[in-house]
């Protein structure tokens, strides 16, 4: 790592406080957060975080994981750490930086992970460069899914995200104000962990009493308007590599209706592009990646990618 002069924060092993450091990228510096591995020689896994989230909501993952593989994950640019790298924004960039990070790194090749918005970029990395992914792990994300009818610009993008695109124009008082905030989002309220805490608190920017979220509206807009486009709707009939869709069974807002389901995988015709299905039972868009039953799965076939 010195010859590509990361700078380093080492803290403890708790997997809310893991290792922190920047790499350039176009734009300015991106931050990464680094849980490492008991084993020098363990494989280094990376995971990209969903489109107003940040790179500790792999924090709950991190602690089933108990050190098995290195886990790697960046702010994506425009959030969290990393928010104030400039454009360009869009899928096509993340991409560009996951390969910069994997040249950080030292990496020819890695599993990469990736959750919602992640897991689309993780299939694009994938379908442009498949000599540096390895395999890849979809975490209710990747594959595409028809845009509401009607909509265009904005109100499809509202549509889409909900109250995560409605907090970006607010602020807020305090981090506790944040905190219910977030605790009465009908996915989140009751998975609240120490975890999650962490993840939601490490959005905050600003000053009380007007803390507001780190996330750039451009970078937001520019990567939801992307999701439904053609490249990356078919990036993963293009991968070279083996993947497994983890999908939950409820939506964005706790909804019995998921992103997906058997009706819609099964006509998405996965067969012919090599991607496994997997559901998690009991879980929604969020709650699979932050919380358990879901946290623990994802790492369970993190790990089984890595070996």
């Amino acid at each position: 790592m010195d010859q590509h002069e990361l700078t380093e924060r080492q803290s403890d092993l708790d997997p809310a406080s893991p290792e922190e450091f920047r790499i350039p990228v176009t734009g300015g510096g991106l931050a990464v957060l680094r849980w490492p591995a008991r084993r020098a020689d363990a494989p280094v896994v990376l995971a990209l975080h969903g489109i107003t989230a940040n790179a500790l909501s792999w924090a709950r993952v991190a602690h089933h994981l108990a050190g098995q593989v290195t886990l790697v994950a960046p702010d994506l640019r425009g959030r969290a750490g990393s928010g104030t790298v400039a454009g360009p924004w869009g899928l096509d960039a993340h991409a560009d930086d996951v390969v910069a990070l994997l040249d950080a790194l030292g990496l020819e090749r890695a599993v990469v992970a990736g959750h919602s918005m992640g897991a689309f970029v993780s299939v694009l990395t994938a379908a442009r460069h498949p000599d540096r992914v390895a395999s890849l792990v979809l975490v209710d994300g990747g594959l595409g899914i028809p845009a509401p009818a009607g909509l265009d610009g904005d109100e499809l993008i509202a549509a889409v995200l909900g109250p995560a695109m409605h907090r970006l124009s607010m602020t807020f008082a305090d981090r506790a104000a944040y905190r219910s905030f977030w605790q009465a989002h009908p996915a989140f309220g009751a998975a609240w962990s120490p975890w999650v805490d962490a993840y939601i608190q490490r959005d905050l920017v600003g000053e009380e009493p007007e803390l507001r979220s780190s996330c750039r509206l451009e970078a937001v807009r520019a990567d939801a308007r992307q999701l439904f486009a053609a490249p990356i709707l078919d990036a993963i009939r293009e991968l070279a590599c083996p993947a497994e869709l983890l999908w939950a069974d409820r939506g964005l807002l706790d909804e019995p209706q998921g992103l997906y389901d058997r009706r819609r995988l099964t006509a998405a015709d996965l067969d012919s592009t090599g991607v496994v299905p997997l559901r998690v039972a009991g879980t929604n868009h969020y709650t699979i990646l932050i919380a358990d039953p879901g946290a623990a799965v994802v790492a369970r076939r993190i790990t089984a990618a890595a070996y």
